[in-house]
């Protein structure tokens, strides 16, 4: 439904003219064509799934919907896949899965049940078995929307947070888009959580879930295949987007791509955006440095955060998508100079309005 909704801001216009690229290993965008192995569009759409993979929602003939880039799967070392959704905006993420021929991991499921049958089709299709186990990142609905597609066959797993804070949200993007067909959701939280560490193995593939702080949100994990060099990040990096810490920590988030570095990974799943190398990080830092400033200069000028975004001087930050969230990460720095705990809750009704102003006044489409 909101696939095709226009991006209202001058920096998200300017992401959409460069939205094809080619940093990193696996990097694509909706523009540019897949890479090889990956599912083409036509091949990707919901018309050509079995009857048990299309929601009601769905059954409507595939001409009446828009035509948008469709998510593919890209192999990134044997039994390791990312299933990338472009374009990687609001609802948008990335998901991703492990397999040895015996056992499934998945990393993330959609924000839609549509799309996270897709997702579970996906895998069946590349010969996996059915998953044993997911793994939420975090918990916003776009990476756990969809965990009652693959359960209760599978074991969802995730931090204590996200199981804390998916279950006190509920089923948040509802109240956020309420216009957005998700079809049958069944909000799933994580029945085993950890808090510092959990090692997990598919077969002989070792994966390491780690809880980096308070960074994007309470509750965030990396899944950490070591030998594999690969990372999934979840949304502590956005590739072409605007970083999002208004749930989180500035600082957090900060000290999360130091730990992320430590890692020396070659690849990098994003939790949004193509996915790409560790380069990424250093764009990233820098713009978390740049809110940093701004909100110190702001804060010691009396100035609010809306204004201090209003007038800010984007600069290379420009090309991001989502430049709203800039005026939410202000309101998330401006806390912490006042000594509010690292994600401790702020007024999301102030955070999402003041993104509203700086979208034009037109509230932020999901894209899902």
């Amino acid at each position: 439904m909101c696939d095709s909704a226009a991006r209202n801001t001058p920096a998200q216009a300017s992401a959409a003219q460069t939205a094809a690229r080619t940093s990193g290993p696996g990097a694509t965008g909706p523009d540019a064509a897949p890479p090889p192995g990956a599912a083409t569009p036509a091949d990707a759409s919901a018309a050509d799934a079995s009857p048990a993979d299309v929601s009601p929602a769905d059954a409507s003939p595939a001409a009446e919907r828009p035509v948008v880039p469709e998510p593919y799967l890209t192999e990134l070392a044997a039994g390791v896949h990312a299933f990338i959704q472009p374009d990687g905006g609001w609802c948008l993420n990335n998901a991703g899965f492990v397999t040895d021929g015996d056992a499934t991991l998945v990393v993330d499921t959609a924000a839609t049940e549509r799309r996270a049958r897709l997702l579970r089709r996906r895998i069946a299709e590349s010969g996996a078995p059915a998953p044993r186990m997911v793994v939420n990142t975090h918990h916003h609905g776009d990476h756990t929307y969809g965990n009652g597609v693959f359960a209760p066959e599978a074991t969802v797993i995730g931090h204590a947070s996200c199981r804390r804070e998916l279950l006190a949200a509920g089923q948040q993007l509802h109240a956020v888009w309420p216009q957005v067909d998700y079809g049958d959701i069944r909000l799933t939280a994580p029945e085993i959580t950890y808090t510092d560490e959990l090692a997990l193995h598919v077969g002989d593939i070792e994966v390491r879930l780690i809880h980096p702080g308070v960074a994007h949100t309470t509750g965030d994990t990396l899944v950490w295949l070591p030998r594999q060099r690969i990372v999934f990040a979840g949304d502590l990096v956005f590739h072409g987007g605007t970083p999002f810490v208004f749930m989180g920590s500035l600082a957090g988030s900060l000290r999360a791509l130091e730990l992320l570095r430590t890692l020396d990974a070659v690849t990098v799943v994003p939790g949004h955006g193509p996915v790409t190398g560790p380069e990424v990080y250093d764009g990233i830092e820098r713009y978390l440095r740049f809110v940093g400033r701004l909100a110190q200069e702001g804060r010691a000028a009396g100035r609010t955060p809306l204004e201090v975004a209003r007038e800010a001087d984007l600069g290379p930050f420009a090309e991001l998508a989502e430049s709203e969230r800039l005026v939410a990460n202000l309101h998330r720095a401006y806390a912490e100079l006042a000594g509010v705990a690292p994600g401790a809750p702020l007024d999301l009704v102030a955070g999402f309005g003041d993104m509203t102003v700086m979208n034009g006044g037109v509230p932020m489409a999901c894209h899902a």
